[in-house]
């Protein structure tokens, strides 16, 4: 069983939007996945938008599950799935390779 794991901590920030401070607006996100001994890995940035019926979370009480809520739901439909499926083969690969890489001893 592969384990995913969102690391959306890394964010960029507006110092002031309105009257809010710290606002949001950009993830630097990883996404790990681990098999056993393999790992796999995909990093990438995702713009949020504040939605103006959304309830403003202060930069003090987010949390990584939190934001990675905010990335996921932010992506565009299946991209957080195929980012997974996409680690998966990578770790399938490495599992079962495909093709490897020999030097011939003369």
């Amino acid at each position: 069983m592969i384990t995913y794991n969102w690391d959306c901590k890394t964010v960029d920030v507006k110092p002031t939007e309105g009257d809010l401070t710290n606002v949001v607006y950009n993830v630097h996100y990883k996404v790990e996945a681990t098999k056993g001994d393999y790992s796999a890995t995909s990093i990438g940035t995702q713009t949020i938008t504040l939605d103006e019926d959304a309830t403003f979370v202060s930069f003090d009480d987010l949390t990584n599950a939190t934001i990675t809520t905010w990335v996921q739901a932010a992506m565009e439909d299946g991209q957080p799935a195929a980012i997974e499926a996409s680690l998966a083969e990578v770790i399938t690969e490495k599992e079962t390779p495909t093709s490897v890489t020999m030097t011939i001893e003369d």
